[in-house]
């Protein structure tokens, strides 16, 4: 009986290999039906359509091959990317979209389609085979096999530039989304607030735009600032974090301290500390907070956005809650309070007493 349960426990261990030996075929199946914009396609029609609809609504140049399409298809819909139904009437199968492809529709402002086409671009996925020989000898993979830090290397490249930014705003305008949602009280007791590598000013102009008591800023190099558009409520700052922080009752900084190591981060917050200590006002993070043992929707996710630190950052990386109370009280910040919202990330809203 022991036999028997060691020979189907190696099988099971077999069949699980071979999905982590083709896990990859997932990404590839879906960057395919991204690129040829079917959720886009299905959302252009009112209800579910059928192959031949799909087909014949891309790009009137090309000559698709259905049957290629149709297996590509029965991949997605078992992995419940789409839905498939088969009429009763015999009918040609109908292909609809789930809670999954709705996030890939460009036409939606929280379209995650961008995002999705970026990190699976063969520029951003070479980086992943230098993994061992990072773990050998140190150093960033993407320079490893690019030749430069991905911010330098896309300064550049024109073309991989655009790519990178669209896939950037993607994810900041759902994750906005879901700061506005999930923490709609906690901007209305401060009269200002500067955002700290806030880009040209998406996610300040927001805040203001959904609480016009407060003063804007937005704080980013001189360089970015200087394209960013007017907004109402607004000022653009040019400046570096690392030397000083404009002042302000609190300090918003989204998705911008993973990008650093933890010495690089104790000076930032310590900058932010400065920003703040005269208004005894808070500093507003937005980050994953790690939680390897967790079971909740985005645990796993951020395991593996961790991995991608490594193949794209430089000495970045995802923190737990007891990583990020150790720089917390280094930076200045001896207290803390972790509110979720909607979104990978949460919110932590640290007072410098």
């Amino acid at each position: 009986m022991e036999q028997l349960h060691e020979a189907e426990e190696l099988l099971r261990g077999q069949a699980q290999l071979w999905q982590h030996m083709f896990a990859f075929a997932d990404s590839m199946a879906l960057k395919c039906a991204v690129e040829l914009r079917i959720p886009d396609i299905m959302h252009s029609h009112s209800s579910p359509i059928t192959m031949s609809q799909i087909a014949s609504s891309m790009d009137s140049s090309s000559h698709p091959d259905i049957s290629y399409l149709t297996r590509i298809m029965r991949l997605l819909v078992r992995r419940k990317i789409f839905s498939a139904h088969r009429p009763s009437d015999g009918g040609e199968t109908l292909y609809g979209l789930t809670h999954v492809s709705r996030w890939l529709v460009n036409d939606s402002d929280k379209s995650l389609a961008p995002l999705f086409l970026l990190e699976n671009h063969p520029l951003m996925m070479d980086p992943w085979h230098r993994f061992s020989q990072s773990v050998k000898e140190g150093g960033f993979a993407f320079k490893k096999e690019h030749g430069s830090e991905v911010f330098e290397f896309a300064s550049q490249n024109p073309e991989f530039n655009s790519m990178f930014n669209s896939g950037m705003a993607s994810t900041s305008r759902v994750t906005i989304h879901a700061i506005l949602e999930g923490y709609k009280d906690g901007f209305g007791c401060i009269g200002s607030v500067v955002d700290v590598g806030g880009g040209t000013g998406n996610l300040v102009s927001e805040i203001v735009k959904s609480h016009p008591h407060i003063k804007g800023i937005n704080f980013d190099l001189p360089h970015v600032v200087a394209t960013a558009p007017e907004y109402n409520g607004v000022t653009h700052v040019g400046g570096d974090m690392f030397e000083a922080i404009p002042n302000a009752d609190a300090v918003i900084i989204k998705w911008i301290l993973h990008d650093w190591g933890d010495e690089d981060c104790v000076k930032i917050l310590k900058n932010c500390r400065k920003a703040i200590a005269e208004r005894e006002g808070k500093v507003i993070i937005v980050e994953v907070i790690l939680k390897p043992e967790g079971n909740e929707v985005f645990e796993d996710t951020g395991l593996v956005l961790d991995l991608v630190m490594i193949a794209h950052s430089s000495g970045g990386k995802e923190r737990t809650e007891i990583e990020w109370k150790k720089l917390l009280e280094k930076g200045g910040f001896p207290r803390y309070n972790i509110i979720k919202i909607p979104a990978l990330t949460s919110i932590i809203e640290a007072y410098p007493q």
